[in-house]
Parts: C-alpha cells; structure tokens; sequence
C-alpha cells in the first residue's frame, strides 16, 4: 500500500439522495434561478449509510483494484476499511476537521488536516467539498445571480459568470434529476485539471444515488484515474466507526 491506494480511499465516500422535486418546462425555458433551486433540493437527507465499494485506481505506472466498506454519517464522519481475505489493509477516518488513516503492509499512519489530500489531487478540497463530489452535488456552492446556463442536448451546463482568476468551474446537470452528469475543475497556468463524471443514479428506497463514479486528475505529463463503483448501498442502518492507529507504526511524510 503507498499513496496510490490513500488517494483513492481518501477519495471515496457514499451518499444518498432522495428524489427530487423538478420544477416543470423544458429544457430550454428554465431560468438559472429554477436549475439552481432544483439543484439544492436534490442535495441528499439521510443520517448513516453502509457500502461495499469497488474502486480501481490507475496512474501512469500500474492499476490497482479492491473492495472497500465504507460507512458514513452525513456531514460528520466517513470511515473507510480496505480487506482482503478477512484481513484489514488500510483504514481511513475523516471528519470536518480531520484525516486519519493507516496502512498495515507498510506500517505507516496519517493523522492531519487536508492539507496531505489537497496536495495528492493538486486542488484545495475539504471534507464537504469531498462529499459533494460523492453526493452528485456541485464542489462549490451554485449562486443565483452568478452563474449563467446553456442547454447542451438532455443537459444544463452551468459556469460562473466570472471565473476567479486562473481557475475555471463548470458542470452539466442532467434534466431529468439536475444531478451532476460532470464537473470540471482546471488551473490552465499549472496545468492542472480535475474532471468528475458521473454513469446513471440509481434509486435505493426512493432515493437516488450514483452507480459509478470517474474522477480524472491530471498535472502537467502525470495522470489519475480513480473509478468507483457500488455493489451494495444500505441508507440509514446502525453502525459505528472504529479507529485506532496501531503502536509502532511510523508518520507518513510528504
């Protein structure tokens, strides 16, 4: 385990999101203000969730692939355990205010603030950044007022109306649930890009949620891939999170 697979499990969290509530029109008559406003209430509500997920991670030098449970609490804890036959690889822990995490093969151990995951991706990001991402939601909040929209076939593709300087937002909304079809995140001077891609949501006890996700990072000649793909979901069931770093092991540096 190196920091191949802490990316991906870093990257990983679930989510859940309950139907939404359209506002009627086609495609081309809806104001900004109505796509943003079927956005918001498309945001998930639910209060724990329980997955297995399959993540296969690839850069420029192998792919890797395993399954990982993942539980989560919304909008307080995501916690991560990557086994194999019965036996943990790495655990992970985050909350707002933290990273934690530990890998057994190597025996070394993560304990910080995001500041190791912003670097790894090469954009800042945070814990609701993060699961926005998982959630099919925008990384940054959708103002009315300050973002225009254009209609790219069954899509809405949104951006600001003025990118903030050397950094350029935008994403596609699908019509029919105004979930995020993608989302691009670029920094043109440092070359860097940051692109998720979402396959069809699923729906879970009326809810929906994504059956993969593609999440593509890229700087200058080096390239990510982390797919993610669900076999099982389980909203609102009882867990818990165990997490305790094992003695011994060493602080992993960057």
């Amino acid at each position: 385990m190196n920091k191949t697979f802490v990316l991906a499990l870093f990257t990983l969290m679930l989510f859940s999101c309950k139907g939404t509530k359209t506002v009627t029109g086609s495609a081309e008559d809806l104001a900004v203000k109505n796509i943003v406003k079927s956005h918001q209430l498309a945001s998930p509500d639910f209060s724990t969730l329980a997955a297995r997920v399959y993540v296969v991670y690839e850069d420029d030098k192998k792919q890797q692939g395993i399954i990982v449970s993942l539980r989560m609490e919304k909008d307080k804890v995501i916690w991560m355990k990557a086994s194999l036959l019965g036996i943990t690889l790495a655990k992970a822990k985050i909350t707002p205010e933290r990273v934690s995490y530990y890998e057994t093969v190597g025996g070394t151990y993560f304990d910080g603030d995001f500041s190791l995951l912003s670097e790894w991706l090469g954009t800042d990001i945070d814990f609701h950044k993060a699961q926005a991402i998982l959630l099919g939601q925008s990384i940054f909040p959708i103002e009315n007022g300050q973002y225009i929209s254009a209609v790219h076939g069954d899509k809405y593709k949104l951006q600001p109306k003025t990118q903030p300087f050397n950094f350029i937002h935008s994403l596609l909304l699908l019509s029919s649930n105004f979930k995020i079809a993608s989302e691009t995140l670029s920094q043109p001077s440092e070359e860097r890009i940051l692109t998720i891609r979402y396959e069809d949501y699923q729906t879970i006890e009326g809810s929906l949620y994504p059956s993969e996700i593609h999440v593509l990072a890229s700087e200058k000649e080096n390239t990510t891939k982390i797919d993610l793909t669900y076999r099982k979901i389980e909203p609102n069931v009882s867990i818990n999170f165990p997490f305790t770093i094992p003695d011994g092991y060493s602080e992993m540096k960057l």
